[in-house]
């Protein structure tokens, strides 16, 4: 579905991916992991259109989108949920939605869309008038990928959907992530820095490096990997 061949991107002088290289298949939860400074945001933001490529190309549903801007790639859908979540924090619930939705055009896609979100989003249509900066972390993550969701997307990138987020939300968030891979087909690239709980929902891993790949595999391989382990795991 998602195709990343030989990307390069630099921020000036500094290189920040060196050539890297994977697919990403249709139904898939696939994540990328590693340090701070790998690289992995760096490469979401060049997939949605944030960032160009030095050189490289990145190729979705069989077309070159590399040279697209964001809004063009959110059309053909594909979405990114950012690091921070980036709400709208002046607007309210239903508001930040609907901005998720500027593309579309169909006005009952629309409000199935809204629905779709409020069945595995609950808590947002319990504050649907409630300013989007009042909510709590984990609320604010549930919107993000609401937001999201209302681009009506096939391809979802989430970008450390867990930071800043009380412990007991984590693991709901995740339970919404697979049941979104899962129950309604969208396919899903996640950027987590708790590697753990990243390799027990995906099913593939691309481990980062100072902007190259240096590990790549089945989840559950790499998580009995014991360089991964005492790298990432706690040992």
């Amino acid at each position: 579905m998602l195709s990343v061949s030989d990307l390069s991107v630099s921020y000036g002088a500094i290189s920040a991916l060196s050539g890297i290289s994977f697919t990403i298949q249709q139904g898939s939860i696939v994540t990328l992991i590693g340090g701070n400074g790998a690289g992995k945001t760096t490469t979401l933001r060049t997939i949605s259109g944030l960032l160009r490529a030095k050189s490289g190309t990145v190729t979705f549903l069989g077309e070159n989108i590399s040279a697209l801007a964001p809004h063009k790639i959110v059309a053909r859908g594909l979405c990114h949920v950012p690091e921070g979540r980036m709400i709208f924090s002046n607007l309210t619930v239903d508001e930040n939605l609907s901005m998720g939705a500027y593309l579309q055009t169909d006005a009952d896609l629309i409000a199935k869309n809204r629905d779709y979100v409020f069945s595995i989003f609950p808590r947002l249509k319990e504050r649907i008038k409630q300013t989007a900066g009042t909510l709590s972390g984990g609320e604010q993550q549930m919107l993000a990928i609401g937001r999201a969701l209302m681009g009506n997307p096939k391809f979802l990138m989430l970008d450390e959907p867990s930071l800043g987020i009380a412990p007991r939300l984590i693991s709901t968030i995740f339970e919404k992530i697979v049941e979104i891979n899962r129950v309604h087909g969208i396919t899903i690239l996640l950027v987590e820095q708790n590697a753990n709980l990243a390799l027990e929902v995906s099913s593939y891993a691309y481990c980062l490096e100072t902007g190259r790949i240096a590990m790549e595999g089945e989840s559950k391989k790499l998580r009995a990997d014991p360089q991964l382990k005492a790298t990432y795991l706690g040992g």
